[in-house]
């Protein structure tokens, strides 16, 4: 029992769509890692610079002071060490910006990948002079009268149209005959 459960669950993980989306998990991670070096160690300190020498990770607002010690705190860190309990907006600050620039790049990526498609779909238009034959579905021109794929007789609409119109003559002159024998 316990090895046809092992076999079910090596099926199951071995799925091609599993083993993507762990690869997508990984790489993920590790972008979510660079872009949280890219807003820490690139984007903040230019600009705490440009507004007066800020640093963002230690900008925090004091809610209750520390038991051990009242401050002033210098650093998160040290208000923490305090018992201080904070609200810690440069921190919060950071995983905005982390956030917009993942937000960003997940963007173009869609935004890349539906103009991939929408070429690809450009790529699969039939071309001119032709039309999808009703059985198989191959193109076959527009004049051909029968498919050199399935060998199947194709009528144009016009001709179509007429097939149908004369079917429903039909069903209506015998449903006039079914409702005059009714009658009787």
């Amino acid at each position: 029992m316990i090895k046809s459960f092992f076999n079910e669950f090596k099926k199951f993980a071995m799925r091609g769509n599993m083993i993507d989306m762990a690869v997508g998990i990984i790489i993920g991670a590790a972008f979510g890692k660079v872009v949280d070096s890219l807003v820490k160690d690139v984007i903040m300190p230019p600009l705490g610079v440009l507004l007066g020498k800020v640093d963002f990770s230690n900008l925090f607002l004091v809610l209750k002071k520390g038991a051990e010690f009242e401050g002033p705190y210098v650093s998160v860190a040290q208000a923490a060490e305090a018992g201080a309990i904070t609200l810690n907006l440069g921190n919060f600050l950071n995983a905005l910006v982390s956030f917009t620039i993942v937000a960003f790049a997940v963007f173009l990526l869609i935004k890349t990948i539906n103009k991939l498609r929408e070429r690809l779909d450009l790529c699969d238009q039939q071309p001119e002079g032709t039309r999808k034959c009703p059985f198989c579905f191959t193109d076959i021109p527009l004049q051909a009268k029968k498919c050199p794929n399935c060998t199947s007789v194709i009528v144009n609409d016009a001709e179509m149209q007429k097939l149908v119109d004369k079917d429903s003559e039909k069903r209506l002159a015998k449903r006039k005959k079914c409702d005059i024998q009714r009658r009787l």
